[in-house]
């Protein structure tokens, strides 16, 4: 009968929110084409313009906050490291000044001026100096500051490092996310318009009295279902896409360039391959090893304080009074008109060694701390990775397993639909195989969208991104 046939065909396409390639309803004098046939339709490239997913991410990775504040972070540690190569050697210090001096004439032995400050003749003085040293040892508190900056620049860059993953993560979710929301709705709408045909020419029989009137409200409910799955699966869409905008920073005409849902192509090997890709990979790791090495330096500089510093010691300075006669004796001290330059070994020595040695003792404490850290790092990282693991091959097994349900369904429905041809078989056979069929198809669409996300989160936690879908 021409009513079970289509409410059979309504059964394959509203059986699970997924891209079936479901049997249109025909007229008996129409051929129907094949299950094969239509999947391979299914299959045909498609022509949507828009980003790939390696496109998204690399958008990502250049416009996301998250990303530009780490760098911004990573900025500021350089420009430390720049301050602590520098400072040692900037310890240079210059003065000038502009006074009125008051007239002075005469010797040491005799002056017809006394010693009055201010007086009815003045004129003006001046005076510049500069002096510095230039440290030549220190006891290593020059090569440890720079030490520490710059494992601090290098933590900087693993900080970069962990928001561009973690961002790569999110892009990757929300864009497996739209290709599948993207396929439910296209297959709702086709479902929808076939129902809408179907339940036109049921109508049009059940006033004729040539149907019964109870497949006509079957089919009206599963119209109403289609309708609620739809709405639901045009939410999901919009909010992946607008997800997805955001993370990329393309909020203008943003669109992706796939409309199918392809398994990861990565062959999984042994989980000790992936341990040992996070111990050398994984930024949180490299950012307790950086972490360490400038505890290190800090422990070691705090140490070098408590000795003193040999410097080269440089001063030159010049002072002009014309109002004041100049001093020729060099026994008698002028400090009114004088050129100096001079420069010799210096030695500067902070005596506070109690206090010295407590911020010793505070370094070595950061330092066990951060030691600490690296331990819980290695050892939380190693659960995530053995647990990302696990999840991929839950779902590589789940893929395969679904693969093969929805091929012996395939097989199933092509056989009831051979069997109807025949004669061997009734229209209402063909409900149960095109039901389960599409329920198979779903739940390997579905394996696939987890197959790719346990393998994006492995791709994560190992900071092995080269293992990741590439979509």
């Amino acid at each position: 009968m021409p009513v079970r046939r289509k409410l059979a065909f309504v059964l394959l396409a509203i059986g699970a929110v997924s891209v079936v390639p479901a049997l249109p309803a025909r007229a008996d004098d129409e051929p129907a084409p094949s299950v094969k046939g239509a999947e391979e339709a299914a299959r045909l490239p498609t022509r949507r313009r828009g980003y790939t997913l390696q496109q998204c991410v690399a958008f990502a990775e250049r416009n996301y906050p998250t990303i530009a504040q780490a760098r911004a972070k990573a900025n500021f540690y350089r420009a430390q490291l720049d301050e602590a190569r520098s400072a040692p050697f900037s310890q240079w210090k210059a003065t000038a000044g502009v006074a009125l001096a008051p007239t002075s004439r005469g010797t040491s032995v005799y002056s017809p001026d006394t010693d009055v400050a201010l007086k009815s003749s003045m004129g003006l003085a001046w005076r510049t100096t500069i002096e510095g040293a230039i440290p030549l040892f220190t006891f290593g508190k020059i090569s440890n500051l720079i030490d520490a900056a710059e494992n601090q620049v290098e933590l900087g860059e693993h900080q970069v490092a962990k928001e561009r993953n973690q961002v790569r993560l999110d892009v990757r979710k929300a864009y497996f996310g739209l290709l599948l929301a993207r396929s439910s709705v296209d297959l709702l709408g086709e479902a929808s318009s076939r129902l809408d045909k179907a339940i036109a020419k049921l109508a049009k029989q059940v006033e004729e009295g040539e149907a019964d009137e109870f497949d006509l409200f079957k089919l009206q409910t599963y119209r109403a279902e289609v309708d609620a799955r739809s709405a639901e699966a045009n939410r999901y869409e919009s909010i992946a896409l607008v997800s997805l905008a955001f993370l990329t920073g393309v909020q203008t005409g943003f669109e992706v360039s796939s409309e199918r849902l392809e398994p990861a192509d990565h062959v999984l090997g042994p989980v000790a391959r992936y341990l040992q890709a996070a111990r050398i990979h994984r930024p949180e790791i490299n950012m307790a090893r950086a972490g360490i090495r400038a505890r290190e330096a800090q422990a070691s500089l705090a140490r070098a304080k408590m000795y003193p510093d040999l410097a080269l010691g440089m001063s030159a300075g010049w002072t002009r009074a014309p109002e004041i006669e100049d001093q020729l004796n060099p026994y008698v001290k002028d400090n009114a008109n004088y050129v100096s330059l001079g420069f010799g070994l210096v030695m500067q020595w902070n005596l506070d060694l109690l206090p010295a040695a407590a911020r010793l003792e505070q370094a070595r404490a950061q330092l066990e701390e951060t030691r600490a850290i690296e331990r819980m790092a290695l050892g939380g990282v190693g659960v995530e990775v053995e647990t990302a693991y696990a999840e991929v091959i839950s779902a590589t097994r789940r893929e395969e397993a679904y693969g093969r349900a929805e091929g012996l369904a395939k097989k199933w429905l092509i056989g009831v639909q051979q069997g109807i041809d025949l004669g061997t078989e009734e229209e209402k056979a063909l409900t149960d195989p095109a039901k389960e069929y599409a329920q198979q198809r779903f739940n390997h669409l579905n394996a696939i969208m987890d197959l790719n996300v346990a393998m994006s989160k492995l791709a994560l936690v190992t900071g092995w991104d080269a293992i990741a879908p590439k979509g």
